[in-house]
């Protein structure tokens, strides 16, 4: 007998879990965001990994269905926190694509740039604006992170000292409350970093 279609239920799509290695606002986030619409992919929910170790260790253990990370850019070179956590797992990669980069200097909205101190970023976007900082700010103490979000993040919270810009994109700006320094900070006008999506390999 066939049920009358107000019976019939609706199949539930089922959401797919992203893992990025970045918080909130990094370019990791942008480039699922970019690889998810590409594949028309709409039920999906975001987790902030900060690290492609955490990334990969969480697609493993069947915590993430996707994992999104850098592996290379066209001026910071190899992402070596990557090619350390590739080398202990197996995956599938899905696709390998690139977006483009533009990285800020950002710092709390009551700083202008002669109180600035210290400047923190992770170290591929250090790399990508390393001329920037050496022209700019040559005798600026420079702090290596775990992440570019993570870094606009910590100064928001005073984690990071009122006295430090980060480097980050313009996204974090609006998302941490911080203020545009200056735009552009990368060293090439044209800068693409390259990211894999990977699957848990069956």
């Amino acid at each position: 007998m066939r049920l009358p279609n107000k019976f019939i239920m609706k199949k539930q799509i089922k959401q797919m879990i992203v893992g990025v290695s970045g918080a909130k606002g990094s370019f990791s986030e942008a480039a699922a965001r970019e690889y998810l619409k590409k594949q028309n992919i709409k039920t999906y929910k975001l987790k902030y990994l900060i690290s492609v170790e955490n990334v990969l260790n969480n697609l493993n253990n069947d915590k993430i269905d996707l994992g999104i990370f850098p592996i290379e850019n066209s001026n910071g070179g190899i992402v070596i926190e990557a090619v350390h956590a590739m080398a202990k797992y197996v995956f599938n990669i899905k696709e390998l694509f690139e977006i483009p980069v533009i990285h800020c200097l950002l710092a709390q909205k009551n700083i202008d740039k002669k109180n600035i101190k210290m400047i923190a970023s992770h170290d591929q976007a250090l790399k990508q604006c390393k001329m920037y900082l050496k022209r700019i700010w040559p005798k600026t103490e420079i702090k290596e992170t775990t992440d570019t979000a993570k870094a606009a993040e910590d100064l928001s919270k005073n984690i990071l000292p009122k006295t430090t810009a980060v480097i980050a994109s313009e996204n974090c700006a609006k998302i941490y409350g911080l203020k545009i320094l200056e735009k552009g900070t990368q060293d090439l006008k044209f800068n693409f970093t390259s990211f894999l999506a990977v699957t848990k390999t069956k």
